[in-house]
């Protein structure tokens, strides 16, 4: 797998079923949301920005992506009813074919701009580090057929000692019908 291959496959709308365990809160939660990946020009004001901000020579990147998302969770304390909803802007600079770093305008444990590191297994399995400030993530992403794919994500003390949230999502690609 190429991050080619894998954006590729990837871009799109897809329906997620994610149930989430927090250790920390000693909570489950169950999520359904919709998540789109769309692949932006690497001129994209956004991506522009991006890599100003961060000294990123565009040259070095690789289809640049939105991702966006609505999620319905069952775990809204003061409105079970509520929703979040976000957006980011992915940049992928690959330092071969199967590893690179990803730069987020937003990450997906704290919400700051994260920089993490991305390789393929043997098994075509995306898997993505990223550390914050706060806490360490690992995300693993793989392709059970066209249009499903499962992610798993551990979120893990800053310190990497510690495990504060696991998750497991099913993802279905929407295919529109005319």
């Amino acid at each position: 797998m190429t991050i080619e291959r894998f954006l590729t496959r990837s871009q799109g709308q897809w329906r997620s079923m994610r149930s989430a365990h927090s250790l920390a809160f000693r909570q489950f939660e169950d999520v359904l949301s919709h998540i789109e990946i769309v692949l932006l020009s690497a001129d994209h004001p956004d991506v522009s920005d991006i890599l100003t901000r961060e000294s990123i020579d565009p040259a070095t990147i690789f289809s640049p992506f939105q991702m966006s998302w609505e999620a319905e969770s069952d775990w809204e304390p003061d409105d079970p009813s509520a929703t979040s909803k976000g957006s980011c802007i992915l940049i992928p600079i690959p330092e071969n074919d199967r590893a690179g770093k990803l730069v987020r305008s937003v990450g997906y444990a704290e919400t700051e701009s994260a920089a993490s590191t991305y390789h393929f297994l043997d098994d075509d399995t995306f898997v993505l580090h990223t550390t914050y400030g706060q806490s360490i993530a690992e995300e693993r992403i793989w392709f059970i057929s066209e249009h499903v794919r499962c992610r798993s994500s551990v979120l893990r003390t800053s310190a990497g000692s510690g495990v504060l949230q696991t998750s497991f999502a099913s993802e279905v690609r929407r295919i529109a019908t005319e």
